[in-house]
Parts: C-alpha cells; sequence; structure tokens
C-alpha cells in the first residue's frame, strides 16, 4: 500500500530523530540527546527499565570510558499509524579504549538494532520507548600509527561540525 506524504514526511522526521541520538552520543551532546526523547520515555537495558534521566547518567558513565565513539545508520524501517509510529534503526558503533597497562589500543565494535515507539506530541516526534538489542560485537586492535582523533574532531560541542552549521 502507497505511504501518503504526511507518512513519508512523519519517517523522514522519525528517522532524524534517530541520527540525532547517535550524534548526540559521539558528541556528547546531553541538550540534543534529551531532545530525542519524550520526558516520561522509557529506555529498555537489559532487565531494567531507565528514565531519560537515567538513562542520560548511564550513557555518560558509559561514554567516559572511551577515547572516542562513531556511531553509523543503516537499515532504517519505520511504520506510522496517526500519532505513533514502530522503528527498527540498524546502527554499527565503535568505541575506543585507550591503551592501558594491562590492555592495547583497541575498538570495540557493536552490530545492534534500536527499537523505538515513536510519538507524535504537540506535532514533534519523539521516543516514547527504547530498547536497543545487540546482534553481534567484535574487538579490534589498533595497528602502531593509526591516528587518534585528526583534523578538527572533538567529543563536544567545540567539534568543527558545530562552528560549520547555518
Amino acid at each position: 500500500m502507497p505511504k501518503t506524504l504526511d507518512e513519508l514526511a512523519a519517517e523522514s522526521e522519525i528517522k532524524d530523530v534517530h541520527l540525532r541520538f547517535c550524534r548526540a552520543n559521539d558528541r556528547r551532546d546531553e541538550e540534543l540527546f534529551r531532545g530525542c526523547f519524550h520526558a516520561d520515555a522509557v529506555v529498555e537495558m537489559g532487565d531494567a527499565s531507565l528514565t531519560v534521566d537515567e538513562i542520560v547518567a548511564v550513557s555518560k558513565q558509559m561514554l567516559d570510558r572511551y577515547a572516542v565513539t562513531w556511531h553509523a545508520v543503516s537499515n532504517q524501517l519505520v511504520e506510522v499509524k496517526g500519532d505513533t509510529a514502530w522503528a527498527e534503526h540498524y546502527t554499527i558503533s565503535s568505541h575506543r579504549f585507550a591503551a592501558s597497562e594491562t590492555a592495547p589500543l583497541r575498538d570495540w565494535v557493536a552490530h545492534g538494532r534500536y527499537i523505538d515507539r515513536m510519538e507524535r506530541r504537540d506535532g514533534e516526534w519523539r521516543i516514547a520507548r527504547r530498547r536497543f538489542l545487540v546482534d553481534y560485537t567484535r574487538t579490534d586492535l589498533v595497528a602502531a600509527g593509526d591516528p587518534e582523533m585528526p583534523g578538527g574532531a572533538a567529543r563536544d560541542r567545540s567539534d568543527l561540525s558545530y562552528a560549520m552549521r547555518v
């Protein structure tokens, strides 16, 4: 069945929410992160159901472990029904661990899917309920001489992408 223009617009807005979520993680932008969720949203992690404040705290704690993170989105399926929608976003995320006395410089790569219940409230789509499913992971050793973060990349609002926005 063909999609209406309203459904296509909603689908685009919903996909954009997930892209902003990935950017918020990689740039450690709490304001952008919170803006992806309704205030009463629930994020399911394992057996826990977390509030937005709790997922912000958990995310900060997790992100502090890495020297850099990088999320890439591939398949995105969205089914819109009025002011609610179901979405599945395939995402590959890379996490760089700094070298330590017990482990070398390495990247932990997670292949997973975010499953969302999206809701449009006051004309704005945001996540109402989210679950992350890990399909598989791997760890890659970083070769000697690979650059850390060249070319103005930063994990906060000093990243060049913020300065170049119009």
